[in-house]
């Protein structure tokens, strides 16, 4: 991924086309080449025979290798552009950090719960997948969108590391509150969730703190023997576009494995996306609306927002094949996820950059 600009080249500019136009060619065009991944990826999965046998043959846990792979590739360069000497500007924001943890861990799970009960109240699969997804809260492609809208990097590492705590410790327990409990008090259907704090803390491990310890590695001894100069002006415009092509791969990889399910149940898929079209829209757009009325700027506003929107479909997806099985409704539920979130939280990068223009030059940069 390039170098998204910094927050000291200039003030906020009038409107959106001079910041899309600070990106790189191959930034610019991402809708094109997401959109070319899924299609290229719904096509190997229903012309080339076998090949889901083949993804699935070496797995970490319950998720495929290569799809393993390319979430590292993809996280790593982002997670090396990280000032980690700067964290702690980012902790001391309590308004930044209450936010977060109030819209990740009680309006995103509530919200979900909301709209799967509300839309899919004949679909009971459908709705526990989608009450899955609500749960597990992004730790992974989130760090793509917040940079290439020009976001806090510093704010959105130290938010997806809180969020991976989070979901260790509270993701067994709010499975077990809004699949069993909270349907009970209302006099609804239950369903029991069984995983185990171990199972969502490899996932955990695995995908965030593998290329967490690579791009901390990297920064320090980087810096160390070469100079920052060097490190930001030389090598991380080198490593960049590998963050888009581990995220290319992985959209390939994860539609051949599930394309045959979207493309011969199309009815259910559309149904499952109404709830989340409307999740990511109102996930997204309060929190950009919270963050600019408790006076943050932007950067931090829009790392707020996507952290907030974004959904750890991996683990979702994980969850759901274990408990359920793998040609289960709930899983169905959580592959038509990063169908959906992918292609709109990337026009969601536009929004934000087009609403940077609210900001003063004072409020868009880092505080």
């Amino acid at each position: 991924m390039s170098q998204a600009p910094t927050r000291a080249q200039a003030p906020a500019p009038a409107g959106p086309t001079g910041v899309i136009g600070a990106l790189s060619t191959l930034d610019r065009f991402l809708p094109v080449w997401i959109i070319g991944a899924m299609v290229a990826g719904l096509l190997l999965g229903r012309l080339v025979p076998g090949l889901d046998a083949a993804l699935e043959a070496v797995k970490v846990g319950e998720i495929s290798l290569p799809i393993a792979l390319g979430l590292l590739l993809m996280m790593y360069p982002v997670l090396a552009k990280v000032r980690y000497d700067r964290l702690d500007t980012v902790t001391g924001d309590r308004r930044l950090l209450i936010s977060s943890l109030v819209l990740n861990w009680v309006a995103g799970p509530a919200l979900m719960f909301a709209l799967a009960w509300l839309l899919l109240p004949d679909l009971p699969e459908y709705r526990t997948g989608l009450i899955i997804v609500g749960l597990a809260r992004c730790i992974a492609m989130v760090l793509i969108w917040n940079d290439l809208a020009c976001g806090n990097r510093e704010a959105a590492a130290v938010l997806v590391a809180i969020n991976s705590v989070f979901q260790v410790l509270a993701f067994a327990v709010l499975g077990w509150f809004y699949l069993d409990l909270l349907p009970g008090w209302l006099g609804l259907t239950q369903t029991a969730l069984e995983v185990s704090m171990w199972d969502i803390a490899q996932y955990v491990l695995i995908f965030l703190g593998i290329p967490l310890a690579a791009g901390y590695l990297s920064r320090t001894f980087g810096e160390r023997v070469k100079g920052r100069d060097w490190y930001e002006g030389r090598f991380l415009p080198r490593i960049g576009p590998v963050a888009l092509y581990g995220l290319l791969f992985t959209i390939v990889i994860l539609f051949a494995l599930q394309g045959h399910t979207i493309t011969s149940q199309p009815w259910d898929v559309a149904r499952i996306a109404i709830p989340l079209l409307a999740y990511f829209a109102i996930m997204w757009g309060g929190s950009f609306l919270a963050g600019r009325a408790i006076g943050l700027p932007y950067d931090r506003t829009t790392t707020l927002a996507f952290t907030a929107a974004g959904n750890n479909f991996e683990l979702a997806i994980a969850v759901a094949i274990g408990v359920f099985g793998v040609t289960s409704g709930q899983a169905l539920a959580g592959v038509v996820g990063p169908l959906i979130e992918v292609p709109v939280l990337v026009a969601l990068v536009y929004v934000s950059l087009w609403g940077r223009r609210l900001f003063t030059g004072k409020e868009s940069a880092s505080v």
